[in-house]
């Protein structure tokens, strides 16, 4: 269906998310696959006959319908300590630590006239004492939702820009991306888990080895397999998280009527928003692109393009920031006589950027 407004397309995306969501126990399946045929292919397991490469290929999807109950059972435990300690993970990958409102009422203030302009409850607040600027939801229900800023986004935006960052953030709560999300990155935690586990069995491969013929054949579907179904766990993160910042940047506008604060929020984020942290976590941030090659698999649109789309849609306007200008040294001569005029704060031009 065509997506016509902000709220249908919304709901387009959610119903895209959970038939995206539900690829992950097929790709577990594949991976668990992938798994045996290793273990055929190093000799870390031994085959009970001596069949054909078909038969081979046959017993590794057996042992694998028959492992399965355990890796669900595996990964239904994985799940239940995301979900209960999904923030004390992520606060100790990030170093977030909660602030209270008395220790920042002026955060607190602006995110709390947002949340009453919705009548939603308001989530709480951390802050991460680093000098880059991003910013992130989390949370998987009502009570357990915040935000997270840096210290560099406090001390670079101004209110409105500041407003506009947690409109955006909010909106990821609204919308619950934030639970998307961090479902999405446990499936991708689990199936990273298990390539690893691969790499490892092929890397400390034991003098055991089966050395019969297609065990090499074995081993290279294997590793094709296992690749297969990691790259399209990332893929599927990817499709899940780049749409879903469009979507937020638009609702920031609709939250502070204010599109000109989150382009110029966006501007000052761009190229300044490093924050070492797991790729699962930076998924959730307000921007995390790579460059060159690695753009293809960021989890974020470009910055470009999300700002050419607030002028597009939302009627936002960029204003191109001074550049910085070498504070000079003091001199001692006399101020210009008023017959010279004032340049002004903008050179030579006394209209400004206003006029």
């Amino acid at each position: 269906m065509q997506a016509v407004g902000l709220q249908t397309y919304i709901w387009n995306n959610n119903l895209r998310s959970i038939v995206l969501l539900a690829g992950f126990p097929v790709l577990l399946l594949v991976l668990l696959y992938a798994v045996q045929l290793v273990l055929l292919g190093t000799g870390f397991e031994r085959l009970p006959y001596h069949g054909s490469l078909n038969d081979d290929f046959a017993y590794a999807m057996v042992a694998t319908i028959q492992s399965l109950p355990l890796a669900i059972g595996v990964a239904a435990i994985w799940f239940v300590i995301a979900y209960f300690g999904n923030q004390t993970i992520i606060d100790l990958a990030t170093g977030a630590r909660p602030v209270e409102r008395r220790d920042n009422p002026h955060l607190y203030n602006l995110l709390e006239n947002l949340c009453i302009s919705r009548g939603i409850k308001t989530p709480t607040l951390r802050i991460i004492d680093d000098p880059d600027l991003n910013a992130f939801a989390s949370g998987l229900h009502e009570g357990q939702f915040s935000i997270t800023v840096t210290q560099g986004l406090l001390d670079s935006l101004g209110r409105d820009e500041l407003e506009a960052v947690l409109g955006h953030e909010l909106t990821h709560i609204i919308n619950r991306d934030v639970r998307t999300m961090i479902i999405a990155a446990v499936f991708a935690g689990i199936i990273s888990l298990v390539a690893q586990v691969i790499a490892r069995m092929l890397w400390f491969r034991g003098g055991d080895r089966d050395d019969r013929r297609g065990g090499g054949i074995l081993m290279i579907v294997g590793i094709v397999a296992a690749a297969i179904a990691g790259l399209l766990a990332v893929v599927i993160r990817l499709a899940i998280s780049r749409r879903r910042e469009f979507i937020a940047d638009a609702g920031s506008v609709e939250l502070t009527k204010n599109p000109d604060a989150m382009i110029s929020a966006l501007q000052k984020v761009s190229g300044h928003a490093h924050l070492d942290a797991p790729e699962e976590v930076r998924g959730l941030f307000l921007e995390n692109r790579e460059d060159g090659l690695f753009g293809l698999f960021s989890t974020h649109p470009p910055i470009e393009a999300r700002i050419a789309a607030l002028v597009q849609y939302a009627g936002g306007r960029i204003s191109e920031a001074p550049a910085p200008v070498a504070r000079p040294a003091p001199v001692t001569a006399a101020p210009p006589s008023p017959t010279q005029g004032d340049p002004g704060p903008w050179g030579d031009h006394p209209t400004g950027p206003w006029g």
